[in-house]
C-alpha cells in the first residue's frame, strides 16, 4: 500500500542531497571545526559555506547567522536572551496566545522573574489584529515575539506592521519572529521587515532534525543561555554539528532548484480544499489566505486521535495539531474560540513538494470511510 505522508509541518523527509552531504561530513570531512589542523579547517570551511547559504536566503550577512539545535532552542535563546539583555530598560513583553510552546513556556519562565507578559488574542481569521498589537506596545516594552506562520492553522501574521508600531511607541523593544513554518515557503527578509531576531529550523525543509539557525541583526545584543565554549561567538557554545549544518545548507540549495514549488503547493492546497468542502461532515478551520502548505479541518463528531489512527492504519500520516503537544488539546484552536466539538476533532494536513493529487484522493476516500465507519461504531 502506498504511503501518504501529509505531516510535513511536523517534520519532512530528508532529501537525498542533504543526506549525502551529512554522510560526507560524517565519514570524510569529519574533523572538529574548532581544531586548528587541516582536518578541522576543512570542516570549518564546509560549515561556513552552509552559513553563507542561509544568510543569502535571508538576505542577511553571514555574521548575523548563529547555528542552533533547532526551533525550540532558537526561540528560547532569542526570547530569554533578549529579555535579559534589556531588563534594565523595561519589563513588558508582548507575544500572542498562539505561539509555539517553545515561546510560550519561555514566557512563563520570564513571568516568574517579574516580567509582565501580554498575550494577544487572534481574531476569527487566526490573525492578531493590528490594533491589538498597537495598544499592547508601549515605552516600557523590551521584546515583541510573534510567529510568522502559525504551525497549526497556517495563518500568516501581520508582522510587517510591528516595527513601525515599536518605533511610534518610542519603545526599546527587540522584535523576534519565529519563522520556522515560513522559511523556504514564503519570502523571509528580516531587514525588510524590521526584525531583530529570527528563528528557522532544518527538519521542516528536508534537512535532518537537530539543526537550526538564529538570525541576530548586526548591532543587536542578547545574552547567552548556555555556557562553555567560544563557538558561535559564545552566543551558542558547544561543538557545532557540522553534518547537520551542512545538510541544512544542501537542503536549501536543493529546494531553490525547484522554481515552481510554491505553485505546485498552491495547486495541491486548492484541490484538497475543494475535495474537503465536498465531503459531508468536514469543516475547514484554516482561512483561504492561510499559507498553502497547511490546512486544518475537523471531522465533526469524531475525535482527532481516533481519525488519526484510522488513517495511520491505511498508511496515511496526518497530525492532530502541533507534534510538540503530544496529543494535548490545542491552545491555538481554543484561542480562536472554536467550539469544543470542532477543536476536539481537528486534523492538520501539511504538504511538501513530494505530495500530489493522488495523495489527496486517497486521503478523502479514507476520510469518507472513517466518517461512515467510526460514526456507525459510536452509535452501536
Amino acid at each position: 500500500m502506498k504511503e501518504i505522508y501529509l505531516d510535513n509541518s511536523a517534520t519532512t523527509r530528508v532529501c537525498r542531497a542533504a543526506a549525502e552531504k551529512a554522510m560526507q561530513l560524517m565519514t570524510e570531512i569529519y574533523g572538529n571545526p574548532s581544531s586548528l589542523h587541516s582536518k578541522g579547517l576543512e570542516a570549518e570551511h564546509e560549515k561556513e559555506k552552509a552559513r553563507n547559504i542561509i544568510a543569502e536566503q535571508l538576505c542577511a550577512e553571514k555574521t548575523e547567522i548563529y547555528f542552533t539545535s533547532g526551533g525550540t532552542e532558537g526561540n528560547n535563546l532569542a526570547v530569554i536572551g533578549a529579555a535579559h539583555a534589556l531588563k534594565r530598560r523595561g519589563n513588558r513583553i508582548v507575544t500572542t496566545e498562539i505561539e509555539h510552546s517553545s515561546v510560550l513556556e519561555a514566557m512563563q519562565e520570564l513571568e516568574k522573574e517579574g516580567f509582565e507578559v501580554i498575550y494577544l488574542k487572534p481574531g476569527n481569521d487566526g490573525k492578531i489584529p493590528r490594533d491589538n498589537i498597537k495598544s499592547a506596545i508601549n515605552s516600557n516594552t523590551v521584546l515583541v515575539s510573534m510567529m510568522y506562520v502559525n504551525n497549526e492553522t497556517g495563518a500568516v501574521q501581520p508582522i510587517e506592521c510591528v516595527r513601525k508600531i515599536i518605533t511610534s511607541a518610542n519603545s526599546p523593544a527587540l522584535f523576534h519572529v519565529d519563522a520556522v513554518q515560513a522559511f523556504m515557503k514564503i519570502p523571509v527578509v528580516p531587514k525588510k521587515l524590521g526584525i531583530d531576531l529570527l528563528t528557522v529550523s532544518g527538519h521542516k525543509i528536508h534537512a535532518p532534525k537537530g539543526v537550526g539557525a538564529l538570525y541576530i541583526k548586526k548591532g543587536v545584543r542578547i545574552l547567552p543561555i548556555h555556557f562553555g565554549g567560544l563557538q558561535e561567538k559564545k552566543i551558542r557554545p558547544g561543538t557545532e554539528p557540522c553534518p547537520a549544518i551542512c545538510a541544512m545548507g544542501a537542503a536549501i540549495e536543493e529546494l531553490n532548484k525547484n522554481k515552481n514549488r510554491l505553485q505546485h503547493i498552491e495547486e495541491i492546497n486548492l484541490y484538497c480544499r475543494k475535495r474537503l468542502s465536498e465531503t459531508e461532515g468536514i469543516v475547514i478551520n484554516s482561512d483561504n489566505d492561510c499559507i498553502p502548505y497547511i490546512i486544518n479541518f475537523s471531522a465533526e463528531g469524531l475525535r482527532s486521535e481516533t481519525v488519526l489512527h484510522f488513517l495511520a492504519e491505511r498508511h496515511i500520516y496526518v497530525s492532530s495539531g502541533s507534534a510538540c503537544a503530544k496529543g494535548q488539546k490545542s491552545h491555538v484552536l481554543k484561542s480562536l474560540g472554536l467550539p469544543d466539538k470542532i477543536a476536539d476533532s481537528a486534523i492538520r494536513v501539511s504538504f511538501s513538494e513530494e505530495n500530489n493529487r493522488e495523495d489527496i484522493d486517497i486521503l478523502i476516500k479514507s476520510l469518507e470511510e472513517a466518517l461512515l465507519t467510526l460514526a456507525r461504531s459510536k452509535k452501536m
